[in-house]
């Protein structure tokens, strides 16, 4: 993974960013291209088009080879399922909270692990909230 490039993309302005992680989602090997869409995703200013780039980065974890996105899957479910609620969407909401409790176990015991594993547990009680909420 270009790690310098992605590095540098979450420092720099937004149109450099932005520049920088279109060139790795067109030019980049499989791992690249779904952490560049990943993070554009995060960038996005609505949530249809956040949506698009986080649908992208799970296809293409799901066709690379899976030593190199391993420790993906459950960052990719987990904003998928933010973003379905958010659009209302609570049926693929929860369908991905479910994958992303699935592959929690593919995270380290680190920083970024339990970044993670709290993230999927506000999704969680966010859904648990709906369904109590109508």
């Amino acid at each position: 993974m270009s790690r310098e490039e992605l590095a540098r993309a979450m420092t720099a302005e937004p149109a450099e960013a932005r520049r920088i992680l279109l060139r790795l989602w067109e030019e980049g090997p499989a791992v690249d291209r779904c952490a560049a869409a990943h993070f554009l995703a995060d960038r996005q200013e609505s949530p249809e088009e956040e949506l698009r780039w986080d649908l992208r980065a799970l296809e293409v974890a799901r066709a690379a080879d899976p030593a190199e996105v391993r420790g993906f899957f459950p960052s990719l479910h987990l904003n998928l399922g933010d973003v379905y609620r958010r659009l209302g969407d609570v049926r693929r909401a929860r369908e991905h909270l479910a994958e992303a409790q699935a592959e929690i176990g593919t995270l380290a015991d680190d920083g970024y692990g339990r970044m993670i594993r709290d993230g999927i547990a506000r999704l969680a009680q966010r859904l648990a909230v709906t369904d109590t909420s109508g």
